[in-house]
């Protein structure tokens, strides 16, 4: 059974919040190609986050919130940190080694298919054949990117196939931390307190991770890549979660994943006009039949546009 239309007033609440995170992730798989040059990407995910745990922190301290968490906050704040902060972007990062940004962007849209099942399975919410149906179109859109990608990509078939693994990793860490977020114990936590800390576990762990792999802290002395880790960290992490989460936790995680299919639209072009990302006529049908299948199952959960 699917779930019932989200009503005028829920539509209007998450409109402004998911096209703010929508425009800002767009841009946020090109930035973090230009991480990559030099630093390992442990310790540029471990700055990102430090750079994040910062910026919440003071904005908790300037609009008079509290930093303070409960037993199950904390179990919260270490679960998301692990998932999210941890996992999650050391994947998306390794991932941006082998393949373009916009193809990471577009594998990562099938965040709603894991957000949906795991929301049925943990949270009890509706699945419909509908849903189902779209999931297979949107996964042979995915299989033609793919062998485009085996056919022209420059690096070879094993890269490409980490490239994409390594996404599908980060998908699935995503979900977890995308569900989690909407479960009743999460509600009753504030969110600037939990997102707060789990960044500055997660910076913490990504560093002893870094330190125990790759040795001691690197930096690169580009301005640029400076001027990235702080987008990243304030723009792309401190002002868009809370905003993203906010969402999951009103109208659940598949719902809030709608901004998974107007992403790579955008990450694309940018790819394409600053990677140089080269479209074929069987990476623009598996494009199109990616987004198509994602809209159907999307459309299958909610009715509402």
């Amino acid at each position: 059974m699917s779930e019932p239309p989200l009503s005028r007033a829920a539509q209007a609440r998450v409109f402004v919040p998911l096209a703010v995170v929508t425009l800002i992730w767009s841009s946020t798989w090109l930035v973090i190609r230009d991480q990559l040059a030099v630093v390992p990407p442990t310790w540029s995910v471990a700055y990102r986050f430090a750079a994040g745990a910062i910026a919440m922190m003071l904005y908790a301290l300037v609009a008079r919130q509290t930093l303070r968490l409960t037993r199950e906050g904390w179990f919260m704040a270490v679960i998301v940190a692990v998932t999210q902060f941890v996992l999650n972007f050391n994947f998306v990062y390794r991932a941006e080694h082998y393949v373009t940004s916009g193809l990471v962007a577009v594998v990562f849209a099938l965040l709603l298919v894991p957000n949906a099942v795991f929301g049925k399975i943990f949270l009890g919410q509706g699945l419909s054949w509908r849903f189902v149906a779209g999931s297979v179109v949107a996964g042979l859109g995915i299989s033609l990117l793919f062998i485009h990608e085996l056919a022209a990509g420059p690096a070879g078939h094993g890269a490409v196939a980490m490239g994409i693994g390594f996404t599908l990793l980060g998908v699935l860490c995503a979900s977890t931390a995308n569900v989690v977020q909407a479960t009743e114990i999460a509600k009753r936590q504030p969110m600037v307190s939990v997102l707060a800390w789990a960044m500055a576990i997660g910076a913490t762990l990504n560093a002893l991770w870094a330190l125990i792999t790759v040795g001691p802290p690197s930096f690169d002395p580009r301005p640029a890549y400076a001027a990235g880790i702080l987008y990243l960290g304030v723009v792309g992490s401190a002002l868009t979660f809370p905003l993203y989460f906010g969402v999951v936790r009103q109208i659940g995680p598949a719902r809030a994943a709608y901004s998974s299919v107007v992403i790579p639209v955008l990450a694309m072009a940018l790819s394409t006009v600053f990677e140089g990302y080269r479209w074929s006529v069987l990476a623009a049908c598996g494009g199109l039949l990616t987004l198509a299948g994602l809209v159907i199952a999307l459309r299958a959960r909610s009715p509402a546009r």
